[in-house]
């Protein structure tokens, strides 16, 4: 039961804060009786509206006492203080100084819940004390009585901090349960994944060498035993077949619990670039696409180097360049090297070199796979550039 209304007023941290010092309000509102008007007066008289605007002073703090308990007990206690000066008389609105001080004890440090708890010491001693005749035996057993009530509220509190930092703790501690055993179950994976590349890279260097094998044997015998040629081709046949089938079950594996695994798919190459610039126009940014030279030869790695940094390159153009800006697309293809230049006209004067994100990084790493290079940053006059350079060929 209390588990339940501690979850609620957690949920409804306004409907609480006013929920609990309501019985203190309507106690407070009680004492409106004895300040009521005289029979026949059509107005609230003067001790009516005073009492009215003291109780609502030392109530109406209390709204925040969740919030901010020490500047609440601050006001409170100042409020009261006040009146003492002035020679009135406590009111039960004055118990809203306990209801703050329980509010310092069950959220703040000690060295405050001791502070809070002196001062409204001070307050009682002051309220029961009648220094023109003191010391009173009567007084100061009223004194000690009212102090026990206050040590007491003040131990309560002290309980409600205590219990709510270990609940925390607790939370707390199950949380970094939980974090670490989500890491070593991805430790776990990684391990697996590790595992099953390395099974997959003997099988694929098993299968393929034994394909080599089979056509240089086919190659040999071509000539002068058809037949054992037929038979080779046909081996190097079934083993690609069953090559092919064993990578599709390991990478699925690595693929299983990836949320961005897509459907197998040729990879995108040279012959993509005019429909990736046509998307790119589509989407608002106006590009041109030069290409110089011809194409002599380029594996499908190299032709996806040069598509996914092309792609990259206009990717943070869309996110940084600015809303009017162009871009232009330089292809060149060399007997040694190929040359990438994408550049643009917008803000990538004012950004520093490299924009501390993945998109250059994995540009880099592709492009370093092949012993190339990047090089990105502002240019002069305004806008930015991406140059990578690709060597083919012997250079490779």
């Amino acid at each position: 039961m209390f588990g339940r209304l501690r979850r609620w007023a957690r949920r409804h941290r306004r409907a609480a804060n006013a929920l609990w010092p309501a019985p203190l309000v309507l106690f407070s509102l009680l004492g409106v009786v004895y300040h009521a008007p005289s029979a026949g007066s059509a107005w609230p008289s003067a001790g009516t509206i005073g009492y009215l605007l003291l109780s609502a002073a030392l109530l109406v703090p209390l709204w925040w006492r969740g919030e901010r308990p020490r500047e609440v007990f601050a006001a409170v206690a100042a409020v009261s203080f006040l009146q003492w000066l002035a020679g009135i008389d406590p009111i039960p609105a004055n118990l809203s100084v306990l209801v703050a001080l329980f509010a310092v004890a069950a959220a703040c440090s000690v060295p405050w819940t001791i502070a809070a708890w002196l001062v409204t010491e001070l307050g009682v001693w002051l309220s029961m004390v009648d220094f023109a005749d003191w010391p009173q035996a009567a007084s100061l057993e009223g004194f000690v009585s009212a102090s026990g009530f206050v040590i007491a509220i003040a131990i309560a509190g002290g309980y409600v901090n205590t219990r709510r930092r270990y609940l925390e703790s607790l939370e707390e501690r199950a949380e970094r349960a939980e974090r670490e055993r989500d890491q070593r179950a991805a430790i776990a994976a990684a391990a697996e994944r590790a595992r099953i590349a390395r099974e997959l890279h003997d099988v694929v260097a098993h299968n393929v060498s034994v394909m080599v094998v089979q056509a240089d044997g086919a190659a040999f015998a071509i000539d002068g035993d058809p037949e054992q040629a037929k038979k080779a081709v046909q081996e190097i046949s079934a083993t690609g077949r069953r090559a092919l089938a064993e990578m599709r079950r390991l990478v699925g594996v690595l693929r299983a619990d990836d949320p961005a695994a897509e459907e197998y798919a040729p990879q995108p190459g040279l012959a993509q670039l005019t429909d990736l610039i046509a998307k790119v126009r589509a989407s608002g940014l106006p590009v041109e696409l030069s290409v110089t030279g011809t194409p002599g030869g380029l594996s499908e790695g190299e032709q996806l180097v040069i598509y996914r940094v092309v792609q990259e390159a206009l990717t943070n153009v869309l996110k940084h360049a600015g809303p009017r800006a162009t871009a232009r697309v330089e292809v060149e293809f060399h007997p040694a090297e190929v040359v990438l230049r994408v550049t643009d006209d917008g803000r990538g004067a004012a950004a520093p070199p490299g924009d501390g994100g993945h998109g250059l990084i994995g540009m880099r790493e592709r492009v370093a796979v092949y012993g190339g290079a990047v090089e990105a940053g502002p240019r002069r006059g305004g806008g930015f550039q991406v140059t990578a350079r690709l060597p083919v060929g012997r250079a490779a």
